[in-house]
């Protein structure tokens, strides 16, 4: 263990130097016109020249706080700062913002596994490695929204009614390797405010375990009861644009039993109980192994600020035209 740190200090004494590019603006085709460009520079760069900003908020707040703020801020809501003026597009480039956001999210894989693929595959970049490496996201919740018809009651001989019935799988994954799942009718903005570790097994709210390998998702959930049963998730990753990492594909859905041993295991020991079983696979007679195929609609992200306005918060009858993408 402290030849890992000892390993990571070193990688990180080394990148350093490459982190002086992030703070000197090289524009070269910008001379051509007899325009120049002043490089901004954040605070911790080699340039502290005084600088007297036009912009009254960097007159008013000086960059140490400005920096700060950076720190504090989600990966995504930096991507929209950045968008703001060219001295935060490029104050936020600083890869220091970048390596907190990837050993947080992939802290699973460990410091001394994270730094080995930042120089085998990302070039040490850390924001090359938060946009292209595929990850969970755990700033929102994961939705699949799948519907069946159902046959109704004939009130007259000449109608045979159906009903089109609409319900919702929930996934929120958490960096620790902790999942929440949740199976109900319930639209998004009711039942994210259950998907949390507070809420009650009579709010059907069950937790599980997940690992991510490349862009797989391997996860289980344990149903308590009288005849305890493991659910068993396989997933794949994808993204409609580079990042973004909003798409899951549901490659299987397994049920399956298990026995009394099995079933008085922590939630985070059953993704090991049923690790290399295979899909026909079940420990308990009275629970046979069942590999669903219906119901099988991709997750969609929705992060927690548009839970109350997401399109998935409409009726059926409205919702004929969506598409998971």
């Amino acid at each position: 263990m402290n030849s890992d740190f000892a390993l990571a200090a070193e990688l990180e004494s080394a990148l350093r130097l490459k982190t002086l590019q992030y703070f000197v603006t090289q524009r070269p085709w910008l001379d051509l016109y007899g325009k120049h460009v002043r490089p901004v520079a954040p605070f911790g760069s080699a340039s502290r020249r005084s600088y007297v900003d036009p912009a009254l908020i960097h007159r008013c707040l000086p960059d140490e706080l400005l920096f700060e703020v950076f720190v504090r801020m989600a990966p995504y809501d930096l991507g929209r700062a950045s968008c703001v003026c060219r001295k935060w597009r490029y104050t936020i480039r600083n890869p220091m913002f970048w390596r907190i956001a990837c050993l947080k999210a992939w802290q699973l894989s460990g410091v001394l596994e994270n730094y080995k693929l930042l120089q085998s595959k990302y070039e040490g970049s850390w924001r090359k490695m938060w946009l292209l490496r595929p990850r969970v996201r755990t700033d929102g919740l994961y939705v699949s929204r799948n519907t069946y018809v159902r046959a109704g009651v004939a009130e007259w001989k000449i109608t045979n009614p159906v009903h089109i019935v609409c319900y919702f799988r929930y996934m929120r994954f958490f960096p620790s390797g902790r999942f929440l799942y949740k199976n109900s009718s319930q639209k998004i903005k009711d039942a994210a405010k259950f998907m949390n570790f507070r809420a009650s097994k009579a709010d059907c709210v069950f937790g599980g375990h997940y690992t991510l390998s490349e862009d797989k998702v391997e996860a289980a959930v344990l149903y308590p009861g009288m005849r305890p049963t493991v659910l068993r998730i396989r997933l794949r990753l994808r993204g409609t644009t580079v990042g973004a990492n909003n798409r899951m594909d549901l490659l299987s859905l397994v049920t399956s039993g298990v026995n009394d041993n099995e079933a008085s295991s922590p939630e985070e020991d059953i993704l090991g109980v049923v690790e290399g079983w295979q899909d026909n696979e079940s420990h308990n007679p009275d629970v046979p192994a069942v590999s669903h195929k219906r119901g099988l609609t991709p997750f969609v992200f929705v992060p927690f600020e548009e839970v109350e306005t997401s399109v998935l918060n409409l009726p059926v009858e409205k919702m004929d035209y969506y598409v998971p993408g």
